[in-house]
């Protein structure tokens, strides 16, 4: 067992155990947003299926236009229309126009359109008071080209995506199915919301807050009944949580006489690494129980989701093949001092805005591991090498929280 690990040789082992999903599901588009694409998907058409214009106007000939202007408009007959989904069947000649309108097919013989904005319409012709312009024809497969890939494996199905697979020709989308999540809260003084508080106990929050850190990250949370301090009843409680791809555990993993999540796994399990250099969330551990990864996140609430957010997130990308990063790093200017732990790399919550074309950051207030609050306030961590504080106005390195920005 590793003790003691840096960021990145904890996260490495963890993406290490990490074996891409290869479940394929079928979902109708309307059901895909949020999923990962699990096939790269070629255009089944052309867009435009055929070149049409791209405003409202008159389809002519862009030569018979060449000398329009205010002084000196040109005049065309106008032979026909052809709305959107409705095609003029004739041939423009020499002298002619046929009103169009966005979305329509060019007809046969015209090469451009002139815009309503620049004509003066007359009965059955047409006053033209600039030339025409070959740049508002859309040309054929201008957008997509049948055949050609434009979404790829691992891709997160955005509203745009899905938006581009339905232009595509598709009424279905091969996903990665999401990976079942187990979590598990441990501890005696834990008491469900709702219930009577006793003296002592804690309602658990954290089996919430990571269920919902889970399914933005794309996974499928299996909120387990929490447990007492008892190894009996962790084992128990492990068996019955059905098929999962990975178990997520909260409390039970530092160095007490009740820490059973660890006791467990020393004596079941295979422990693959145990406390990392980090604050908050040191007693992070990562495991594998009956061939089932497990990630022992520290029990304060506030340690849980940062540990959740650097290690547990980076391990579900990786399990739906996605190939986008976990989360991004950026600079912003400090508005407050930000305070560094001497031995471990610090992450402080903070609040991030986007000010005078430049991002700020200024700290939550209380960085105790226990302040949920910060957590529900802040939507950014600022990132602190051991022993390095900063002061107002450096710049420091931040982590967004996903889905705040």
């Amino acid at each position: 067992m590793k003790q003691n690990l840096t960021v990145e040789d904890a996260l490495e082992l963890v993406l290490q155990a990490a074996r891409p999903l290869q479940d394929i599901e079928h979902l109708p588009l309307a059901a895909s947003y949020g999923a990962v694409l699990g096939a790269d998907l070629v255009s089944k058409v052309d867009h435009p299926s055929i070149s049409d214009t791209a405003v409202d106007g008159y389809a002519c000939l862009e030569a018979d236009t060449r000398s329009a202007s205010l002084g000196n408009p040109v005049r065309l007959e106008v032979i026909g229309q052809s709305p959107a989904g409705k095609p003029y069947v004739g041939r423009v000649r020499p002298g002619e126009a046929v009103q169009v309108f966005t979305g329509a097919p060019i007809p046969d013989g015209a090469d451009a359109v002139i815009r309503v904005e620049d004509t003066l319409r007359e009965g059955d012709f047409v006053w033209l008071m600039k030339p025409a312009s070959r740049a508002d024809i859309r040309p054929k497969g201008a957008d997509l080209v049948q055949g050609q890939a434009y979404l790829h494996k691992g891709d997160l199905l955005t509203p745009g995506r899905v938006g581009l697979a339905a232009a595509m020709g598709y009424a279905t989308l091969p996903v990665i199915r999401r990976p079942r999540v187990g979590i598990l809260s441990t501890g005696d003084e834990v008491v469900e919301p709702g219930e009577p508080l006793p003296y002592g106990g804690v309602y658990n929050s954290n089996s919430y807050s990571v269920a919902g850190l889970v399914a933005e990250a794309g996974g499928e949370p299996v909120i387990l009944p929490k447990i007492s301090d008892d190894v009996e009843s962790l084992r128990t409680q492990l068996r019955r949580a059905g098929q999962l791809d990975l178990l997520i555990t909260t409390g039970g993993v530092s160095m007490g006489a009740y820490d059973i999540v660890r006791q467990l796994l020393e004596r079941e399990g295979e422990i693959l690494f145990w406390k990392v250099r980090i604050q908050p969330g040191g007693p992070l551990l990562f495991a594998t129980w009956n061939g089932l990864p497990l990630m022992g996140l520290p029990g304060n609430p506030v340690s849980a989701m940062v540990t959740f957010l650097l290690f547990g997130r980076p391990l579900l990308f990786r399990l739906l093949g996605r190939t986008d990063p976990p989360y991004s790093r950026l600079r912003a200017i400090a508005d407050t001092p930000f305070e560094a732990n001497p031995t471990r790399r610090a992450y402080r919550r903070a609040v991030l805005r986007w000010v005078d074309d430049r991002y700020r950051v200024a700290t939550t207030g209380n960085q105790s591991s226990a302040v949920l609050r910060s957590m529900a306030v802040g939507n950014a961590l600022v990132v602190l090498e051991a022993g390095r504080s900063a002061q107002q106005g450096e710049a420091v390195e931040v982590i967004p929280f996903p889905g705040a920005w």
